[in-house]
């Protein structure tokens, strides 16, 4: 969720396939992922309809759920308004995300999801952010990868991939150095995580596509 400033990548050229390594459901929540974090209501709508008929509802919410760790809560708000609409579904009664004294659980989870996404970093990113701020390395454990990230409705590739998504449309270059490596290490292929920059490479624009899937070469190369 937060970059580990990792160094040392070893250039390489960009010989990743293409998209067509994805299927249209995952795509599509992908896309969507990428909008809520930076699109506009129209193009939020529009992400909302194509994932209202190619995707299962219940990854739809956990997409839209995961969004404020990355877009913040007005923008996750705006798109869960916008998918009740659209899809006519009405909340849950409960949730899990409710019950707060689940905060040990969330935080042994946190810390199991938060070493397979960051793998030989982990230790290293635990320490850099409880360097910035005690605070801030808790809630990134318990509140980001445990209450969040581990939630079982949606499989942890597809949600790294999502944040792959998020990341790269708002530009943080840093993180998504970092959700590269964790989408591979969620058990995406490289070919899986190209496809994924491809999918929004129109959100992108070419200059950036072209820059974030060096990156990925870079990343994959090391």
């Amino acid at each position: 969720m937060l970059d580990t400033e990792m160094t040392g990548d070893v250039p390489g050229r960009d010989t990743l396939p293409s998209a067509s390594a994805l299927d249209a459901e995952t795509v599509a929540l992908i896309r969507l992922s990428g909008v809520i974090a930076t699109g506009t209501e129209p193009q939020m709508r529009d992400a909302l309809v194509r994932a209202a008929t190619e995707c299962r509802p219940e990854w739809v919410e956990e997409v839209v759920l995961q969004s404020y760790l990355f877009a913040g809560f007005p923008r996750a708000l705006n798109a869960a308004r916008e998918w009740r609409r659209i899809s006519g579904r009405r909340a849950p009664a409960t949730d899990e995300g409710e019950e707060f004294g689940n905060a040990a659980q969330w935080r042994a989870e946190g810390e199991k999801t938060c070493t397979t996404v960051y793998g030989p970093f982990y230790e290293r990113l635990r320490h850099n952010i409880r360097e910035l701020h005690p605070a801030l390395d808790a809630w990134m454990i318990v509140e980001g990868y445990g209450k969040v990230l581990s939630r079982a409705a949606l499989d942890l590739k597809r949600r790294e991939l999502c944040i792959v998504s998020a990341c790269a449309t708002a530009r943080q270059d840093r993180q998504l150095h970092s959700h590269l490596h964790g989408a591979i290490h969620a058990g995406a292929s490289p070919a899986e995580v190209a496809a994924a920059l491809d999918s929004i490479a129109d959100l992108l624009g070419a200059d950036v596509s072209r820059q974030y899937r060096q990156l990925l070469t870079r990343v994959v190369n090391r």
